[in-house]
């Protein structure tokens, strides 16, 4: 008999590219609900709903470009896998939109997919959003209606977090005002938005800045808190671009029907954002739930919007959410109907086997089948 070599057994992980999952029922269920109430809360805010391709031609002007996963199409030209979605509805407004109307409120919802993962992101390669976007006007009033939905999209899926708003544009401008530029003022960026003492000691060093100037950017990292933050911002607002950036904050935090709080130390992307940015962290988690902040499309239209990444929003729901039907067993076609009309899950026997139908209902949960109208416990 020829020796047989037996195949080491592989975790179900080591069968799929790092940074991708399989979607296992519990989840998939938490997904859906998901979808479902934050798509239905979208469409009575007036935002409709759109579908863009998976498949885009890469663009070496994409803020992704570099981390985007690429293949050649039979033509020879150059695809991109969807990285993000607020090029690709650009492209959708620019094309099917042109003449508007404005504001043009839309939600989306799909996968995306990046080569490499940054931490402010998670190790996921393949991931879900889903999100809305207002397009074609810039105002204080917008900023609050986005606001306010985010703060409804999370209310509508129980889920308690705070929003934080920040404004990359004043941190710029305070930087601009002392007199930073170039690559004094690209590090200073990115060490404050990290809120790393240490690195804007080493940069103001490595740069020659003065005392007073390395203090005003420490100061900058400790604007967290709430509208009391703006009275110490305008204090540090010296040019005209941040005392403006304090005023829109003061008014959108007066506009607002309920307490932000406010992180004017963020600054990443600050050369994409054109005003207010804003996050919502949940206790336990460590990266946001939600994003977005307003930009500019190109041509200069005016957009704002946010996105939710379901894989962290299924880690936030509270226990019990959504509520589950109870499953049973139903031994005929008649006794399925009955259960699934009374709002329970009925699942339909396969066989007359009650010894094969009893051990199944105990590997899968089961406590109650029924038979006609009569339900009585798997193992009276």
């Amino acid at each position: 008999m020829p020796h047989v070599t037996v195949p080491a057994r592989r975790t179900a992980t080591a069968l799929i590219p790092d940074g991708t999952k399989d979607v296992l029922p519990h989840e998939w269920a938490l997904r859906e609900h998901l979808r479902r109430e934050l798509g239905q809360v979208f469409a009575a805010w007036g935002y409709q709903g759109v579908e863009l391709p998976a498949l885009e031609y890469a663009d070496s002007r994409h803020p992704l470009d570099t981390r985007a996963f690429k293949l050649i199409d039979t033509g020879g030209q150059v695809l991109a896998l969807r990285s993000e979605f607020t090029t690709a509805l650009g492209r959708l407004v620019q094309t099917r939109y042109a003449g508007g109307p404005f504001p043009l409120r839309l939600q989306y919802g799909g996968r995306l997919w990046l080569r490499a993962q940054t931490s402010e992101l998670g190790r996921l390669r393949e991931f879900t959003q889903v999100g809305a976007e207002l397009i074609g006007v810039a105002s204080v009033e917008a900023d609050v209606e986005l606001l306010a939905l985010a703060r409804a999209s999370l209310d509508a899926v129980k889920i308690n977090a705070d929003l934080e708003v920040g404004f990359p544009g004043f941190v710029d401008a305070v930087l601009e005002d002392a007199g930073l530029h170039g690559a004094a003022r690209d590090d200073l960026h990115d060490a404050i938005d990290r809120k790393s003492g240490a690195d804007i000691d080493l940069y103001a060093a490595a740069h020659g800045l003065s005392h007073s100037v390395t203090r005003i950017l420490h100061s900058l990292t400790d604007l967290y808190g709430g509208p009391e933050v703006l009275d110490e911002a305008e204090k540090m607002a010296q040019g005209a671009r941040a005392k403006a950036a304090v005023q829109h904050l003061r008014e959108v935090a007066a506009r607002c029907p309920f307490a932000l709080l406010f992180d004017l130390g963020v600054s990443r992307r600050y050369g994409y954002y054109t005003g207010i940015t804003f996050r919502a962290y949940v206790g336990g988690l460590n990266q946001p739930v939600l994003g977005g902040g307003r930009y500019e499309l190109a041509g200069g239209l005016p957009g704002a919007g946010f996105a939710m990444g379901l894989e962290r929003l299924t880690r936030a729901l509270p226990p019990g959410i959504p509520p589950q039907p109870e499953v049973v067993l139903a031994l005929d076609l008649e006794a399925a109907a009955a259960a699934r009309n009374a709002g329970l899950i009925a699942e339909l026997a396969w066989t007359a086997d009650r010894a094969a139908l009893r051990e199944y209902a105990a590997q899968r949960g089961i406590k109650r089948w029924l038979s006609g109208p009569n339900m009585q416990e798997v193992q009276a």
